[in-house]
C-alpha cells in the first residue's frame, strides 16, 4: 500500500473537538445520538460469531463506552495521543492504543468486526483507509458517515457554518447514501444492511476476499 506522509495531510485531527455531540445535553442532540447507536445495535443484531471487535478513531472514547455494552472483546485506537489518554480514562478496562488508520497494528484477517464511526469524512485518503481496514478485518465492517447533503442543510437550518455552506470544520469528504455504499462495495465488500438515522448513513458490510 502507498505510504502516507502524515505531515502533508489536510486533516488535522489534533486541532478538532470530537467530543461535543456526546457531551451536549440538548434534548434533540441526545435523541439523535441515541438513535445513532440504536441503529448500530440493529446492525450488530444481524451478525453472528463476533469474537473480536476493534474501533478505529475512537476520539475521547465516548463512543467506545457505548460499543463496549454491545460487543465483547472490544479494543479501540486513536491517532491523536492526547485523545488516547482521555479514551483510556473513559474506558479503564479496555485496551486502547495509538495508531493511524493508514497503518493499523493488527495482523491480516485478525479482527472479526471493525467499527469506523464518523471518521472517514475526515480523511485525506478514504480509499486507502478502507483498504487497510479490509486487511485486518476477518468478516465485517460497520461504518458511519454524515448523510449529505442533509447534514449541511441541517447545519444551515441551525445557523451553523454558514460561510462554509453548512460544512462542519474538518469534513473533507461528503457522501450521499448511494455514494458511500458504492465506495464501501468497491474497497471492502458486500453491503448487507444499511441504517439511516437522521442525519447519518450507517453501513454493515461483509468482507470480500
Amino acid at each position: 500500500m502507498k505510504q502516507i506522509d502524515h505531515s502533508k495531510l489536510k486533516a488535522k485531527p489534533e486541532t478538532e473537538d470530537f467530543s461535543g455531540k456526546y457531551e451536549d445535553e440538548n434534548f434533540v442532540s441526545k435523541f439523535l445520538v441515541d438513535s445513532y447507536f440504536k441503529s448500530v445495535q440493529k446492525l450488530l443484531d444481524k451478525v453472528k460469531d463476533i469474537n473480536s471487535s476493534h474501533e478505529i478513531g475512537c476520539g475521547e472514547g465516548r463512543s467506545t463506552v457505548r460499543l463496549n455494552k454491545m460487543v465483547s472483546k472490544l479494543t479501540a485506537s486513536e491517532y491523536v495521543n492526547k485523545l488516547v489518554d482521555e479514551a483510556k480514562k473513559n474506558n479503564p478496562t479496555l485496551n486502547i492504543f495509538q495508531e493511524s488508520v493508514y497503518e493499523l497494528t493488527y495482523e491480516d484477517t485478525s479482527i472479526d468486526l471493525v467499527f469506523l464511526l464518523e471518521v472517514l469524512e475526515h480523511l485525506d485518503y478514504p480509499e486507502n483507509a478502507l483498504e487497510e481496514i479490509k486487511r485486518i478485518s476477518k468478516k465485517y465492517l460497520i461504518l458511519g458517515v454524515p448523510r449529505e447533503p442533509l447534514w449541511r442543510f441541517l447545519n444551515m437550518c441551525r445557523f451553523k457554518y454558514l460561510k462554509d455552506l453548512g460544512n462542519t470544520p474538518g469534513h473533507l469528504n461528503h457522501w450521499s447514501k448511494k455514494a458511500i455504499i458504492k465506495l464501501v462495495e468497491k474497497k471492502f465488500g458486500k453491503v448487507i444492511a444499511v441504517e439511516s438515522p437522521i442525519p447519518w448513513t450507517i453501513i454493515l458490510a461483509e468482507k470480500r476476499n
